[in-house]
Parts: structure tokens; C-alpha cells; sequence
């Protein structure tokens, strides 16, 4: 019952979508902030592929269909040839119909950070449209305890 109970609780981690570095009403820890200046800003893009999480699942069950729909047809030698049958055109058509990858784009920014010591810094972080870096912008480098580092202007 035990081993049951934490598999479940694996699985469930598992799926559950990673949370965003903030969240709205609730403090994360910092473990350290720099200041300094931003030298150069460029604004990048990163594609990604997303695959459809549920394709095996629906080739699955195109087959499982299929195989049943084969079953009805035939008898002795035939009919288990016929199911087989099913079962891979049923998997085919699933698989043909459903292979649906997705291209998002994420906007992206590049800053080029000189802080205070004179030491230089870069990072790409996700675009925000609300926080437009220029040059010579003075901004707080923020180290957070998950080992992240966010950036944003110094007010």
C-alpha cells in the first residue's frame, strides 16, 4: 500500500507543470543581489517543438479498435489473421491522423551587465514588455535559491 501510495505521488509530481520563478502574493527566498548597469540589449527568439503528450495513447487506441473491428471478421486461422490486421491499420491511421507538433516562440532578451566591481555579466531571460531595458538602465541582479538569476531595474 505504501509503495502504491508513493508511486501515485511520483506520477503526480511528475505531471504537475513546473511553477514560474514568481508567483503572485508569495515571497521566494534570495540568496544574493548585485547591482550594476546594463551595457548592451538585444532581444532574441528561441523556437520550440512541442509534441503531442498523448500520441502513444491514441495509436494505442486506433489499434485496440482496429483489432476488435478485424475480430469480427473470419473464422479459426482467418479471423486472428484478420485481427492482426486491425489492430496495425488501426495503429497506422491513428498514428497518421494525430502527429500534431506545435512551434511556439518565446521572446527572449539579452542583457550584457557590467556591476560594480567591473566584472561582466550576460543574461538571456524571458522578455517582459512591462520592463524595457535600455542602456546604461542601473538594474538588481537577483540570485534566487533555486539557483536562478532574474533581472530587473533598479527604481
Amino acid at each position: 500500500m505504501k509503495a502504491l501510495f508513493v508511486c501515485a505521488l511520483l506520477l503526480v509530481g511528475y505531471l504537475t507543470p513546473a511553477l514560474a520563478d514568481y508567483q503572485r502574493n508569495e515571497a521566494v527566498p534570495v540568496d544574493k543581489v548585485i547591482f550594476g548597469k546594463v551595457t548592451s540589449v538585444r532581444n532574441v527568439t528561441q523556437t520550440e517543438l512541442l509534441e503531442d503528450r498523448n500520441h502513444g495513447w491514441k495509436v494505442f487506441g486506433g489499434a485496440l479498435i482496429g483489432g476488435t473491428i478485424g475480430n469480427q471478421f473470419g473464422s479459426g486461422g482467418g479471423r486472428a489473421l484478420s485481427t492482426i490486421l486491425g489492430a496495425m491499420l488501426g495503429g497506422s491511421v491513428a498514428n497518421t491522423n494525430n502527429q500534431r507538433v506545435e512551434q511556439i516562440t518565446i521572446q527572449l532578451v539579452e542583457l550584457m551587465i557590467t556591476i560594480e566591481d567591473g566584472s561582466e555579466y550576460m543574461v538571456v531571460q524571458d522578455r517582459d514588455p512591462a520592463m524595457i531595458f535600455q542602456p546604461r538602465d542601473k538594474i538588481r541582479m537577483i540570485y534566487l535559491a533555486d539557483g536562478s538569476v532574474r533581472i530587473d531595474k533598479q527604481m
